[in-house]
């Protein structure tokens, strides 16, 4: 994990103070990027020890459409529960449902992504085919006084990827996201990463990920983020046939909170050890061993289904999240 620990030194070196929504300030570098070899390790940061359960527990989280801290607690990961409970911005929104409410959150929209289809009502052609895809009739409107039909339907982004991977791979469509304008105010805390892009090569049976996060704090956010990434690219390649590869991280606002600097100082006078192994459990299917895509998988793995094997880290090192 030497280039994380470059992207550090890069802020310290070329980043600007900043204020920002927290009240806490941001030491802020505008766009970076960092890239792994999957086949070479599993980027683990090891100059302190990674939340590796806790990180796991976010991604399984995500990938059951969890829009609750308490879901995710379960999971064994409590870094939604400031969020969810203390941010005061949400707790006076009139979208927070009471306790532990996150709104539809990074996993409601990668799951369940509200797609609507305005057509006019006299289209019949257009609404029998929109209802032959799987769109709903939600009702008649009226459309700068025009007479409409509204349809709606909820898309499972990542299922779709996968099916992706298995009959189009060649496709440079294969991505999903969160951001969603309409929805926003109803979010606890607005998709920072935002956008996943599979990039499949049949021909060496590699599948790659490239992961757009707009917003990261570095000290707390990239090494949980990285982690999750990796395990998503690995947890996909195994449900479609291929090996795991290149893992490529863009921020677009990377940032060092002023609150973490001396441990993100620490952590430059440690030296990095070796890249750990990730490892799926056995139960987890291979559609390279049955040629059958089970997607049910998504949501079906458990934390305990993923591990690192070989994890050397230097002590812990503890830091406030900013809310």
């Amino acid at each position: 994990m030497q280039a994380y620990l470059d992207l550090v030194q890069s802020i310290f070196d070329q980043g600007a103070w900043q204020e920002n929504r927290t009240g806490v300030r941001t030491l802020s570098l505008p766009g970076a990027s960092l890239r792994f070899d999957l086949q070479e390790g599993f980027p683990a940061v090891t100059t302190k020890r990674l939340a590796f359960k806790s990180a796991i527990g976010e991604l399984v989280g995500f990938l059951r459409g969890a829009d609750s801290a308490a879901d995710f607690r379960r999971l064994g990961c409590r870094v939604w529960d400031q969020n969810a409970n203390e941010n005061q911005a949400w707790l006076d929104s009139p979208w927070r449902d009471g306790l532990d409410d996150l709104g539809p959150v990074y996993g409601v929209q990668w799951r369940q992504w509200p797609a609507y289809k305005l057509l006019p009502a006299g289209g019949e052609a257009r609404i029998q085919a929109a209802q032959a895809d799987g769109y709903r009739l939600v009702g008649p409107v009226q459309d700068q006084g025009q007479a409409c039909v509204l349809l709606y339907k909820p898309i499972d982004q990542l299922r779709r990827c996968l099916d992706a991977l298995i009959h189009d791979p060649g496709s440079r469509r294969i991505l999903f996201h969160g951001w969603n304008w309409a929805q926003l105010e109803e979010m606890a805390l607005p998709p920072c990463h935002l956008l996943y892009q599979f990039l499949a090569n049949p021909g060496t049976g590699e599948v790659s990920l490239c992961l757009y996060v707009r917003s990261n704090d570095v000290g707390l956010g990239t090494p949980f983020n990285l982690a999750e990434g990796a395990a998503l690219l690995h947890l996909v390649a195994r449900l479609t046939g291929y090996r795991p590869r290149w893992f490529t991280y863009f921020i677009g606002d990377a940032h060092i909170y002023e609150t973490h600097v001396e441990m993100l100082r620490e952590q430059l006078r440690r030296a990095p050890y070796p890249a750990p192994r990730l490892r799926l459990s056995e139960r987890i299917p291979a559609y390279a061993e049955t040629g059958v895509l089970q997607p049910e998988w998504l949501a079906r793995v458990e934390p305990a289904d993923f591990s690192l094997e070989g994890y050397q880290h230097h002590p812990p090192l503890t830091a406030p999240m900013a809310v």
